[in-house]
């Protein structure tokens, strides 16, 4: 029994010294060597770094984007954009320089075929307008038409295999992002300059009668004359149309401003197609969220657009909307003020339908709004101020299809005349059709429009009538020199 305990113990202690032999062994040869691994890995790591930061090799293979320079851009829009001269001696100029004694700005390319896209401040009044391509070929230019609500004018030239530039999504820019404005700063040609997005959806109550401010902010520098150029990105896509800036100066102080592409796009669509734009209403009208209004509706953040009323039988009181509710979302963008909702139902035509998700005491709603236009119909109707039109003091629209219908199958409503005008001096009074003009029929605006413009006696006689009233109502004038 003693000889087994004594076996024991030698066993024990013969285990306890092996573990020791063990653990000393380890720690002398394979802990050394896992140390001199890492230190060795560490020295590699810090030997990477400097070669990432400092080697020519990797910063040459390294691109915070794509392009990061605008040497392909500036080439390709250059030849785009134009520069453009009107006899229009209404101009207000920036400055106290008097050699700027007429309209001039820069215009867009938009099409092989010679559509220019410009500001409408820069044609106003305008009699003859003269283009000047980037490679000095000269042109008089037709204008299309224009749309004061958003600062821009639609022309066109005769020519054809035009270099131009395509619209690129503006929705899509980043606040940060590079772009360049090219256009013709005191008529120094295709002048360029760069800069970053600075902001977007920007109001500054720059455009009046409920026109469409969502500007995209720039520091790009822009100058007098810069206006109607192009705002592009490094890819060289069309992002906007450089329009004004900030100043006290009339000169850059820092601050330009574009409409947006996106919403530059469907306007000029709209002229090219109808002559006129084509926006679709909801019926509403509407306010900013403050931080106020935002605690009292119970809102998360201060943000959305609070529709203070409802016109009655338009497309948002059809769709459920109500005085109160606040419009956070239209087709799933988002829209924190009435800059962005403005912009995104400007980008839309009378008889579009829009998803719009709104907030009613605390809850959240989705519905469907069909869009109308200035008297609530579906039907693509747009009043017309052409020049032409103005010049003799009227407004005029095409028939709708009920009117079309039920009063007269071809023919223009007078929307309406300025007094001591042309025509408001022959006692024409809005509510008039006119059915024809030299005893030739009107079929729409745009065919009154080419009779008066070709007509060489001067002398117009229009004839038609009155919807509630009997009988036939012709009006003599005189065209103006």
């Amino acid at each position: 029994m003693n000889i087994n305990k004594s076996y024991l113990v030698l066993f024990v202690l013969i285990a306890f010294f092996s573990s020791i032999t063990s653990i000393l062994v380890y720690d002398r040869f394979f802990m050394q060597n896992k140390k001199m691994i890492k230190e060795n890995q560490e020295i590699a790591l810090a030997v990477a770094e400097r070669e990432m930061v400092l080697s020519d090799r990797f910063s040459q293979s390294y691109r915070s984007s794509y392009p990061t320079d605008f040497i392909h851009a500036a080439e390709m829009s250059r030849k785009a954009v134009v520069f453009i001269k009107s006899d229009a001696n209404n101009y207000k100029s920036f400055s106290d320089d008097q050699w700027l004694h007429s309209n001039s700005g820069s215009g867009v390319i938009v099409s092989s075929d010679g559509y220019i896209v410009t500001n409408n401040h820069v044609l106003d009044g305008a009699k003859k307008i003269e283009v000047t391509l980037n490679d000095n070929r000269v042109f008089i230019a037709d204008i299309v038409g224009a749309d004061p609500s958003t600062d821009l004018a639609l022309l066109k030239i005769s020519s054809l295999d035009l270099d131009y530039l395509i619209f690129g999504n503006s929705d899509s820019l980043q606040i940060g992002e590079w772009v360049m404005a090219v256009g013709n700063p005191f008529r120094l040609q295709s002048t360029v300059t760069a800069g970053i997005v600075s902001a977007k959806a920007r109001n500054i109550n720059l455009l009046t009668n409920h026109g469409i401010e969502s500007f995209i902010q720039t520091d790009a520098a822009v100058n007098p004359g810069n206006s109607g150029g192009a705002l592009i990105n490094t890819r060289g896509d069309l992002v906007g149309i450089c329009t004004a800036i900030l100043s006290h100066s009339g000169r850059y102080e820092g601050f330009s401003f574009a409409v947006p592409s996106n919403l530059a796009k469907k306007v000029i669509n709209d002229l090219k197609e109808f002559g006129v734009v084509q926006r679709g209403w909801l019926g509403i009208e509407i306010e900013n969220i403050d931080n106020k209004t935002a605690k009292e509706l119970g809102l998360s953040e201060v943000s959305g657009v609070f529709i203070s009323s409802v016109s009655k039988g338009g497309g948002a009181s059809d769709a459920g909307l109500k005085s109160s509710d606040v419009i956070i979302q239209v087709n799933n963008i988002k829209t924190p003020g009435t800059a962005e909702f403005m912009e995104l139902v400007g980008q839309y035509r009378p008889g579009d339908v829009i998803d719009i998700e709104y907030v009613r005491g605390n809850k959240k709603s989705f519905t469907k709004a069909t869009l109308r236009n200035q008297i609530n119909s579906t039907d693509l109707v747009g009043i017309r101020d052409d020049v032409i039109f103005k010049n003799i003091g009227i407004e005029l629209r095409d028939l709708d299809t009920y009117e079309k219908a039920v009063l007269v199958p071809n023919g223009v409503m007078v929307v309406s005349v300025k007094n001591g005008s042309i025509v408001g001096n022959t006692r024409m009074e809005p509510g008039y059709i006119i059915t024809r003009i030299n005893n030739r029929e009107v079929q729409s605006v745009a065919s009154l429009k080419k009779m008066m413009e070709e007509n060489k006696r001067k002398t117009i006689i229009l004839e038609g009538f009155y919807a509630k009233y009997p009988g036939e109502y012709p009006y003599t004038f005189d065209m103006p020199e």
